[in-house]
């Protein structure tokens, strides 16, 4: 009986993808323009620009930012576009919505760039468990992706994994 321990899994050809290794660091805040309204429901064109162009946006550098309204309140489109005016250069990426949408965005743009290339025909175990906020619908846009050029996909760790697919011979 030999005594060396052979990893059938770094022999067996399965490729990882963990989503969690492409999240983008850096600070995510929220841009609420309940603040901006007077008494909280009402957008008044001229105080509103006044007040964006004396605002200090240095504040917002190289930040993920997503805009929205908490308030109940009716908000013309291009308040929030005349906010991106400002925010666009010195953020890092301006979104519209909550910061769920904002991570939403960023894995869109991040699945989508993804070397697909290196993947055509493999075994590609898409990891599961992530300690950062990775959203369901960066797995399920990877899925779409994986399927058509993948021999097998699986989804969990290379020790436990739940099948999702395999090409027919």
């Amino acid at each position: 009986m030999s005594d060396e321990i052979i990893n059938k899994i770094a022999n067996s050809g399965l490729v990882t993808i963990d989503l969690q290794d492409y999240y983008p660091d850096g600070e995510r805040i929220v841009f609420d323009l309940k603040d901006w309204l007077y008494e909280e429901i009402i957008l008044r064109e001229k105080d509103f620009r006044e007040n964006l162009k004396n605002h200090d946006w240095s504040q917002y550098e190289n930040k993920y930012v997503a805009i929205t309204c908490t308030a109940d309140a009716i908000v013309p489109s291009w308040a929030y576009l005349l906010v991106t005016t400002y925010l666009s250069p010195v953020a890092r990426r301006v979104v519209h919505g909550s910061l769920k949408d904002l991570d939403q965005i960023l894995y869109t743009e991040i699945v989508d760039h993804l070397p697909y290339e290196e993947y055509e025909n493999g075994k590609i175990i898409v990891k599961g468990c992530s300690h950062k906020p990775v959203p369901d619908s960066a797995y399920i846009q990877l899925i779409e992706r994986l399927q058509p050029i993948v021999s097998s996909l699986m989804f969990g760790e290379a020790c436990s994994t739940v099948p999702l697919y395999k090409k027919k011979k």
